[in-house]
């Protein structure tokens, strides 16, 4: 049986915590920082957890 191999552009997008959530990060951040608040820039810095519904889908990716 071969390996399966983990979807490569997922392993960098996505973390697993100690309890098994899925930690991401926010979009809007990379470009385009001018017209944004800081108020706004400063809340997309800090991660986030994968919603409920989205995680079965991206453990499949992740061979968890």
């Amino acid at each position: 049986m071969p390996k399966v191999k983990t979807n490569s552009a997922a392993k960098k997008r996505f973390k697993l915590t100690g309890t098994g959530k899925i930690k991401r990060k926010h979009a809007f951040h990379s470009h385009i920082l001018t017209k944004k608040t800081t108020k706004q820039k400063r809340n997309l810095v800090h991660a986030a957890v994968v919603d409920s519904t989205d995680e079965r889908r991206i453990k499949a990716l992740l061979n968890v």
